[in-house]
């Protein structure tokens, strides 16, 4: 199967969290890490003491999605790992080009995220330094908003525009209400990354929803055959 589900660790519950994460821990290879300041997105969620205590218990890969002012000057704070990915915004840095280039430096896979009104034009320079592309469905910050469906169509012009590029080797994540309504038509868009929150997956019982996700996921990908 060419999908990858990335649960997002901001969205269990934090008063179960050794529940929640063993729920998805079979399941994936990744946990995904959104990190917000409070400056480019409001609220905070979690620093790199809660982070590296919970990797220490799993031996997952992590995928970060660093929203936060000039990311640069977090980088050393994580202590990524072999197989580590790490996503930034372009809209977050003044120099994205130096940014990926540090990240590779430090031994990570690279990946560039947008928020929704940010156009895939800013992404032109920056494809032969970056393995994914991080579609925001929603606005920044909160989980649990709102879907943003102009954000679908540009999961559409972001697929044409990498084969445009003769990119097609950059994936196409998406974040921001996934679940088993939107996942149909994010897919056919050419979505094959889901990071997975409160919607589709820590909301209620967690091995059914990754279940029912997993068997549509299959019948998507089986009629791609």
């Amino acid at each position: 199967m060419t999908y990858r589900l990335l649960p997002s660790v901001m969205c269990i519950n934090w008063l179960n969290a050794v529940s929640d994460l063993d729920h998805v821990a079979c399941s994936t290879d990744f946990f995904h890490w959104d990190i917000v300041d409070g400056n480019f997105a409001p609220d905070f969620t979690m620093g790199s003491s809660i982070i590296s205590c919970i990797r220490s218990q799993y031996p997952h890969k992590g995928d970060f999605h660093l929203m936060v002012d000039e990311p640069a000057r977090l980088f050393s704070t994580f202590n990524f790992q072999e197989g580590d990915r790490v996503c930034i915004h372009v809209e977050c840095s003044r120099n994205i080009h130096r940014d990926l280039i540090k990240l590779r430096g430090l031994g990570v896979s690279t990946g560039v995220a947008l928020s929704p009104a940010t156009p895939l034009s800013t992404l032109e320079y920056v494809l032969p330094d970056i393995d994914r592309v991080l579609i925001l469905t929603v606005n920044p910050g909160f989980h649990s908003q709102p879907l943003v469906t102009q954000a679908l169509s540009k999961i559409s012009r972001l697929r044409t525009f990498l084969r445009e590029q003769s990119m097609e080797r950059v994936s196409i994540v998406v974040d921001g209400n996934v679940n088993v309504h939107t996942i149909p038509e994010m897919h056919r868009n050419g979505a094959r990354e889901y990071v997975l929150g409160k919607s589709g997956l820590f909301n209620g019982d967690i091995k059914q929803n990754l279940a029912n996700i997993k068997k549509l996921l299959d019948k998507l990908e089986y009629s791609l055959d």
